[in-house]
Formats: C-alpha cells, sequence, structure tokens
C-alpha cells in the first residue's frame, strides 16, 4: 500500500508541474494573439521561464519540501529524504516534458507552415 500511495504521489505531481508549463504557455500564446505579439515566441518565453515555478507549485510550496529535507539530514528520517529525492526529480521531469511539448508546437510550426 505504502509503494502505491508513492505511486500516485509521483503520477500527481508529474501531472501537476506539466499542467502548469503548458498551461501557461498556451494561456500566454493566447494573449499574445490578442495583443499582436508573436505566440510561439511568448509561449516558448513563459514555458522556459516557469519550469522552476512549475516545480515547486509541484511539490506544494518549497517550505513543505525544506521541512522534509530537515527531517530527513537532522533527524535520521532518510526514508522521507529519498521519497522527497524522487517527487524532486518527478516534478522536474513533468515540467521538462511540458517544456519539450511547447517546443514540439514550435516545431510544428516550422514543418507545417512552410
Amino acid at each position: 500500500m505504502f509503494m502505491f500511495t508513492i505511486y500516485l504521489n509521483m503520477v500527481h505531481i508529474f501531472l501537476i508541474a506539466f499542467g502548469v508549463v503548458v498551461g501557461s504557455s498556451i494561456f500566454n500564446g493566447l494573449g499574445a494573439l490578442i495583443t499582436g505579439s508573436p505566440p510561439l515566441k511568448a509561449m516558448m518565453d513563459i514555458a522556459r521561464s516557469t519550469k522552476i515555478w512549475a516545480v515547486a507549485v509541484a511539490l506544494g510550496g518549497t517550505l513543505s519540501s525544506f521541512n522534509v529535507i530537515d527531517k530527513g539530514l537532522f533527524y535520521g528520517d532518510f526514508k522521507a529524504l529519498v521519497k522527497q529525492a524522487i517527487y524532486v526529480l518527478v516534478a522536474l521531469l513533468g515540467a521538462n516534458t511540458g517544456y519539450m511539448f511547447i517546443r514540439l508546437i514550435q516545431r510544428w510550426r516550422e514543418i507545417w507552415g512552410k
């Protein structure tokens, strides 16, 4: 049951980080369309800059992560430390996958736009 809970949390963390990057990029592209700016450039700029925020959002804020790291390092709860490290890696993977998805949209435009 413990491993199943970790798996569920990993899926949620991945999708939250992915959704933050993709969602912010799409809405920024929509705003660029409304204002007459190039939408794909705006989408790439915001996707690049929101990756670290997507990780923080997916982990539930940075303070809780620091509390778990503190508990793991100074109170000997290494299981919590390893679990938090896995969550951070999964959040980074989700944010980078979202960024790659936006880059894929940009590449599709280059291929199909000509």
